[in-house]
């Protein structure tokens, strides 16, 4: 008995019972063997009764066929199915011969069980447990579709709305010879009822052209998105042949927690003044919960998050018209993650300012447009976005400057890299997404990305994003902080996403393209020679996992209304997620080491 509760003393989540509780434990617990290749638990077998841990040995999980963790000494299994009450969706068998100690729900005899912390975070094993194959979110828009309703551009209005109500649906789609069109009832509503376009008209007045599109292939999650970005309630579905097989509707997408998020969007859009806008946007933290709660990709939460903070951006400018910003051509710019589009839901809101070069005798604008700007950013306060704590905002001469003043700075931080903050603001600047006027916020980047960089410069900015390290170490395999509030906790933003994404910002540098997602750069970065194809999505999928992981986090901060933090403790993950992220942070480690050894190589390729 002392030998199995000196054991699970020192597994979680056993090492947090009392001595009382460890005694309750160990009494009960029975030792099974399993020869190499028994089954352990079946999928679909009846309720599980038992938990168990691996006392020696090796047991291998399989998912539909496929192993997809290995189970070691300390590793507990069993518990998601047992405290859940559903039927085993993963089979587990002994990859070697083995010996496990089984121990029944220990709901019923402990005095505490609350102390046992089983977590599930993202695993496969949560996804298989809780939903039994594919989400309804993931399921294809083919499935979903609905049939066309056709017309031809000299039908009539009126007629096209006798076909569209016979057939029970919102919209049709008109052939005109600028291509594809679309009309909806949102058209029906707001042109005809009001007399803006006659019912005797030709449909070719009223339909948008060309109508948005969307493959057939595609998920519901990828449609709910293509909508929340463009702002429309329909879309066309399209076959291999890229020609029209359907149309998908908003209400089509299932769950109302599904629809809410271009709901919101439609409530931003349609906002008449700032008390509505702000009521709109502060629906954004609930949708996201929403949205999570329904199992919806990480990747895909943060381009709705994006694409929402960008509409309400728009929307605080159309609502507080500005003398001093209409004076000039201007862009406004979204820095970080969000013009990344890959926000956390608590992620702050940092914004730059370019403007249009004056006239050489012109008195400098500078003052006036940041005033401006400053009101336009208490109006973003009250929308529930929070400002930048570290003066990454457009009101901030550091980030409010004139195209050429841009450009001088851009040039001063290559050629001195040394200089105070050169780094820093490059990678800042590298991270940037135009709301307003894209031709002119692109800028930005422009000169950053131009070719007359150093190898000084280049260098500088690669040992910057290298300093960015995962916390591999020997201490459960993790580095965890010694002392003060975090102790005994990995920080996984800056040890799991920030080292992939500095990586990915030196490369978007490097190859002079800085569009898209981290994922997205990782990808060009294989395709330009400065990544291998193995590196990339290496890389990819630890950014994938650290994102993930850090979304749902905080998304329980919301639930729980606790302060959102970073930090981990690792016995607080399951033992998948806890293995996952430790192949993860040393494949990373690994890919950081070569990029290193060998980068001027890659930029000779």
């Amino acid at each position: 008995m002392k030998e199995f509760a000196d054991f699970l003393g020192e597994q979680p989540p056993f090492d947090a019972l009392d001595a009382e509780d460890m005694a309750r434990l160990v009494a009960r617990v029975e030792v099974e063997y399993f020869a190499a290749g028994a089954v352990v638990v079946a999928e679909d077998e009846d309720r599980l009764r038992h938990l168990w841990v691996v006392r020696t040995g090796a047991l291998e999980v399989l998912d539909r066929g496929q192993v997809v963790d290995l189970l070691g000494v300390g590793d507990t299994f069993g518990h998601l199915w047992l405290l859940s009450g559903l039927p085993p969706r993963l089979l587990v068998r002994a990859h070697e011969d083995s010996l496990c100690l089984r121990i029944p729900d220990p709901r019923a005899f402990l005095a505490h069980p609350e102390r046992l912390r089983f977590a599930a975070v993202d695993t496969v094993v949560r996804r298989r447990l809780t939903d039994g194959g594919v989400r309804r979110a993931d399921r294809r828009l083919a499935d979903v579709m609905r049939p066309i309703v056709w017309c031809a551009e000299s039908d009539l209005v009126r007629h096209t709305a006798d076909r569209i109500g016979a057939a029970g649906t919102s919209c049709a789609l008109v052939r005109t010879a600028a291509g594809l069109g679309i009309v909806t009832d949102h058209d029906f509503r707001h042109r005809v009822a009001t007399g803006h376009i006659g019912v005797d008209a030709p449909v070719a007045r009223l339909a948008t052209v060309p109508a948005l599109t969307i493959d057939e292939d595609a998920t519901q999650t990828a449609g709910l998105l293509r909508m929340v970005e463009h702002g429309v309630h329909h879309l066309v579905v399209t076959g291999q042949s890229g020609r029209p097989v359907g149309v998908i509707r908003v209400v089509d997408l299932a769950r109302a927690e599904v629809r809410n998020p271009l709901l919101v969007r439609s409530a931003i859009e349609d906002a008449t003044s700032g008390e509505q806008l702000a009521r709109a946007a502060r629906l954004l933290p609930t949708t996201i919960v929403e949205l999570c709660d329904d199992g919806v990709a990480a990747a895909h939460i943060g381009a709705v998050h994006a694409a929402v903070v960008d509409a309400v951006v728009r929307r605080v400018l159309d609502l507080n018209p500005s003398p001093a910003l209409a004076a000039v051509r201007h862009s406004w710019v979204l820095l970080g993650s969000l013009a990344r589009r890959e926000p956390l839901p608590l992620s702050d809101l940092d914004t730059a300012l370019v403007w249009a070069d004056p006239p050489a005798s012109a008195p400098d604008l500078g003052p006036e447009i940041r005033t401006a700007a400053r009101e336009i950013l208490r109006e973003l306060q009250t929308c529930g976005l929070t400002l930048c704590a570290n003066g990454a905002n457009a009101h901030n001469p550091v980030f409010s400057r004139s195209r050429s003043d841009w450009a001088a700075a851009a040039r001063a931080w290559q050629h001195d890299p040394t200089g105070e903050n050169a780094l820093l603001l490059s990678a800042m600047v590298a991270d940037s997404r135009p709301v307003t006027d894209p031709a002119l916020g692109r800028a930005l980047t422009e000169q950053i990305r131009s070719h007359t960089r150093t190898t000084q410069f280049i260098r500088a900015l690669l040992d910057e994003a290298l300093g960015w390290r995962p916390p591999t170490g020997f201490v459960r395999d993790f580095v965890v902080a010694h002392s003060g509030e975090h102790r005994g906790q990995l920080d996984l933003k800056s040890g799991g996403l920030v080292p992939v994404v500095a990586l990915a910002r030196w490369i978007a540098i490097v190859s002079g393209d800085a569009r898209g997602t981290t994922p997205d750069r990782l990808r060009r970065g294989a395709q330009e020679g400065l990544l291998s194809t193995d590196e990339a999505d290496t890389l990819a999928g630890g950014f994938d996992d650290a994102y993930s992981l850090l979304l749902r986090h905080e998304v329980h901060a919301i639930h729980d209304g606790v302060p959102p933090t970073t930090y981990f403790a690792p016995a607080d993950l399951d033992t998948l997620t806890r293995r996952h992220l430790r192949e993860s942070f040393r494949a990373i480690a690994m890919v950081q080491a070569r990029v290193d050894r060998d980068w001027t190589r890659r930029l000779d390729r």
